[in-house]
């Protein structure tokens, strides 16, 4: 999602299909520094998005079990690369174990996609259609990364797994899209949606703000979205328990628990960074002039989650503390 601050990077124009969910756009970006190896476990995961916030999180924390794609390395929009790729993937693993490919990869600038709608579908429907059909060939599992965005915003308490999307912008509406492709194409499918996503690698809300702290006064930042912010790292491990727990195949939310505005953010970054919080100034999104409409309100339930015995994510202020801690180098570009 564009950064809804004043100040932020602009639209630059169509910057193509992009790595991983989360709250900015990644075009082409590298990981701060190579992830190192952790312990050999679990399934064997194949990464689409690694260049992206979550795909690096996921290959720091799994190591030798994750093997990561960027762009450069896999277009998903072609589907005969697509099926190839994870046909080789599969066929050089261990005999007999869990294969598991986890979609990290998306077209996430929701204002450039109210432009390029069609664009962003080819990344966000199409190349989700060409890696559900190339799991069911390999005969593997698929965990979908999706977004809070399919929901219109108008709800006033978390949206449950079983409230009905109604997207308000191309982003929501392709995103949407994809999920249902997915599940048309691939009975081995997890569908988790996220939200308000920042981490150690490419450009997201947190890092903005961490820069603005240094070149501004005062800066505004909006007050009428209400959401959850998401620790890359967090939402990787999520992704690794859900990987090897064996629960029904389906749909899931996982996100930081509790909810804040993306005014709320800004002054907890603030606040991490030593910073006066009472620089950071509340303001509309009509005074920001954004292309795409975003929901006012896309607060996720992780009720389904834990209902199959999986662990809920901390609640997001202690996420960002935990981020700063370890990634704190990064979380200041």
């Amino acid at each position: 999602m564009t950064n809804p601050a004043e100040g932020s990077r602009r639209n630059q124009g169509r910057r193509g299909w992009l790595h991983a969910r989360a709250d900015a756009t990644l075009a082409d970006v590298s990981p701060p520094r190579p992830p190192p190896p952790g312990p050999a476990r679990g399934p064997r995961l194949l990464v689409l998005g690694g260049a992206g916030q979550l795909g690096w999180d996921l290959a720091r924390l799994c190591g030798p079990e994750t093997t990561s794609l960027r762009r450069k390395d896999l277009d998903i929009r072609d589907a005969g690369a697509v099926r190839a790729m994870v046909a080789a993937w599969a066929d050089h693993q261990p005999p007999g174990s869990s294969l598991v490919i986890v979609n990290a990869a998306a077209w996430t600038d929701v204002d450039a996609a109210e432009a390029e709608e069609e664009a962003a579908g080819a990344v966000n429907v199409t190349g989700a259609a060409n890696l559900a059909g190339a799991t069911e060939a390999a005969g593997a599992t698929l965990i979908h990364v999706s977004t809070d965005y399919v929901f219109a915003g108008d709800e006033v308490r978390p949206y449950d797994v079983a409230d009905r999307p109604g997207p308000v912008c191309a982003y929501g509406r392709t995103k949407l899209a994809g999920e249902e492709a997915v599940r048309s194409l691939t009975p081995r499918h997890y569908v988790v949606r996220t939200s308000w996503v920042y981490g150690a690698a490419g450009h997201n809300f947190v890092k903005t703000i961490a820069r603005l702290e240094r070149e501004r006064e005062t800066l505004r930042v909006v007050d009428d979205q209400r959401g959850s912010p998401t620790w890359s790292r967090d939402l990787a491990a999520g992704l690794v328990a859900l990987a090897s727990s064996g629960v029904p195949y389906g749909l899931y939310h996982l996100a930081g628990a509790g909810d804040t505005t993306w005014w709320g953010l800004a002054r907890a970054v603030f606040e991490e960074l030593g910073a006066d919080p009472a620089r950071v100034l509340p303001c509309t999104t009509s005074e920001l002039s954004l292309k795409a409409p975003r929901p006012a309100y896309s607060v996720l339930s992780d009720r389904a989650w834990h209902n199959v015995g999986l662990s809920p994510l901390p609640h997001w202020r202690d996420a960002l503390a935990g981020a700063f801690a370890v990634d704190g180098e990064a979380l200041r570009p």
